[in-house]
């Protein structure tokens, strides 16, 4: 834009305690063209017991993640009646296929399926929750039950934990709080001929997850996982939702981010590299950062690579049993699986390694042999250099 002389235009930064606003000043009128929320942790803010103990973990050995939740469910081949069980047998949408429900009408399902990932060798298994917000149960019209819903999968989750450590006296196992990336984006329009629209907002999607993020902290989830993020932006408004009931309840508990490089690209499916995506989400100070879905293990390891050069704080990789096949099944065997992932370790790329998309708990027992005994990766120094990004990194040395 230019201005004639007379009529030239500033740019003023206001700087607050809880935001940065940039206005262009004009001589017609100011009008705001950025604000950003500032995230930082509050004096008042004390760390939750679970932050040591994963710390120890994650700092004397490779740690292991549980494998696929929906794999294992479709071996169940459940019906209607069963996502219905009577609670919703009234309900007037179909429920087939909203896996999270079954924390409350097959929780035994649930739990069992925990239950076999920790006999697996698993340290920390994921609440069934990836779908567990008011935008995703919308498609369902359950939109009311979110809260419930997530502290019925906290609670399968916890029983199946509780149940490992007694069996093994002196083991811990970890309940992580899991949180899609929603069927809604704030970076892309779902219309083509409307590139400018959007299906959501920031606020509806902050008030979204704030609504399951209180939920499961309040169930008890030792540490959160924004996992398969395919939008920044989204994983953003999760950020900054997690600030926000961090500031409520006055207690953190480590955050655990994972994102998705969604083909061959090396790219997210809103077009950042894998340097642009941490540089975006490195100032929520991530307990851990990874890479998940989308791609099989061979494929995934340049991303794991360069992710694991650069990240300040733990690294973690959970890729999918392959690609799909013909059939959306997935081919790689446990041992397949495990040889990948086992590279990786002896590497020195990871510090937790799991299954996504078509693992099993054979995948986990092989993936845990195949890590015992290896060291864990040490984070990179920590760095003061200027980070930028928008779908490329900027490092200003």
């Amino acid at each position: 834009m230019f201005f004639a002389p007379a009529q030239q235009a500033s740019i003023i930064i206001s700087t607050h305690s809880d935001a940065s606003i940039c206005v262009l000043q004009s001589p017609r009128k100011p009008r705001v063209i950025f604000q950003s929320h500032r995230v930082a942790m509050h004096k008042s803010q004390s760390e939750s017991p679970s932050f040591a103990a994963l710390r120890e973990l994650f700092r004397t050995r490779i740690a292991v993640l549980d494998g696929a939740m929906g794999s294992m469910i479709q071996t169940y081949q459940l019906e209607e009646n069963d996502f219905r069980g009577t609670r919703f047998l009234d309900h007037p949408h179909d429920l087939k296929g909203n896996n999270d429900l079954l924390a409350l009408t097959r929780p035994d399902i649930v739990e069992k399926i925990h239950a076999d990932y920790f006999a697996a060798g698993a340290d920390m298994v994921e609440t069934n929750t990836f779908s567990s917000t008011t935008i995703a149960q919308a498609d369902y019209k359950l939109e009311s039950i979110v809260t419930e819903l997530n502290q019925a999968a906290v609670a399968c989750a916890r029983r199946a934990a509780q149940n490992a450590e007694v069996a093994t006296p002196g083991r811990r196992c970890f309940v992580a709080g899991a949180i899609g990336p929603l069927n809604r984006t704030l970076s892309m329009s779902p219309d083509v001929n409307r590139p400018d629209f959007r299906a959501v907002t920031w606020d509806q999607v902050v008030g979204s997850y704030t609504e399951q993020i209180r939920a499961l902290i309040a169930a008890g989830v030792d540490t959160l996982l924004v996992e398969t993020i395919f939008d920044t932006l989204n994983s953003k408004a999760a950020l900054f939702a997690i600030e926000q009931v961090f500031d409520e309840t006055g207690v953190r508990i480590p955050v655990m981010i994972s994102v998705t490089i969604t083909d061959a690209s090396g790219r997210t499916l809103s077009g950042q590299t894998i340097g642009a995506f941490y540089h975006s989400i490195r100032h929520a100070k991530p307990f851990s950062v990874g890479v998940n879905c989308a791609l099989g293990g061979a494929a995934m390891r340049p991303y794991v690579e360069e992710l694991a050069a650069m990240a300040e704080c733990y690294v973690t990789c959970y890729p999918n049993a392959g690609l799909p096949n013909a059939f959306g099944g997935y081919d790689e065997t446990p041992a397949d699986m495990a040889s990948v992932i086992g590279e990786f370790a002896r590497s020195g790329f990871v510090n937790m390694v799991g299954g996504c998309c078509g693992s099993t708990p054979a995948h986990i027992a092989a993936i845990a042999q195949a890590v015992r005994g290896l060291p864990s990766r040490p984070p990179a120094p920590a760095s003061t250099s200027l980070r930028l990004s928008g779908l490329e990194p900027l490092l200003v040395a």
